[in-house]
């Protein structure tokens, strides 16, 4: 019993770790490490409240930040675009921000759109493998030749869209990015399209 209240308590303080700082220390790092020049245009997949849609927006002085998302407040009590737009606004990059609502599996920009395409814990919701996959499609489709796909999802999802198109770097993002423990841990995928 004892054993069991320890393993609990401990997996709800890594839990409230990860979503209060771990996984914004982690994209703040990850986005450093893309090489913006900062004026590029980057579209963030299931963009929920905007975490990473806004810290990508900070590093784009002359460039413009894309969320998209259903809006269902299914996942996230109160996700609307104006709680985001309004997100935005307090961080000071509303004027580098747009949201728009859209399914991630039938995206409607055109090809080479985007300098880089980011996803958050957003692709796994989606219902079916194949829809997923048409998500990873889309965001591989709307990124122009040498665009960079940043996502981070739990690992059995990132390998299989790694495997799904055929290429990508997969890292463990470690401790600060688990969901109460190693078992519900978060992988980056990271791709750079074809020229």
């Amino acid at each position: 019993m004892v054993t069991a209240g320890t393993v609990l308590l401990a997996s709800t303080g890594i839990y409230l770790h990860t979503t209060l700082h771990g996984k914004l220390r982690i994209w703040r790092r990850e986005l450093d490490q893309v090489g913006l020049k900062g004026d590029e245009r980057l579209l963030d997949l299931g963009c929920g409240r905007g975490a990473v849609l806004i810290e990508a927006a900070r590093r784009l002085p002359t460039g413009h930040a894309v969320g998209v998302d259903l809006w269902s407040g299914k996942d996230q009590s109160g996700n609307r675009p104006e709680v985001t737009l309004a997100n935005a606004a307090a961080a000071g990059v509303a004027d580098r921000v747009e949201v728009r609502t859209a399914d991630m599996t039938a995206l409607s920009f055109a090809d080479g759109s985007f300098d880089v395409v980011t996803s958050a814990l957003a692709i796994h919701n989606i219902p079916s493998p194949e829809a997923r996959y048409r998500a990873v499609d889309e965001a591989m489709r709307v990124l122009r030749p040498g665009g960079q796909l940043i996502v981070a999802d739990f690992w059995p999802m990132a390998r299989k869209y790694a495997a799904h198109i055929g290429q990508g770097t997969l890292r463990g993002l470690g401790p600060g990015y688990w969901y109460g423990g190693p078992w519900l841990g978060v992988t980056m995928l990271h791709a750079v399209k074809g020229r």
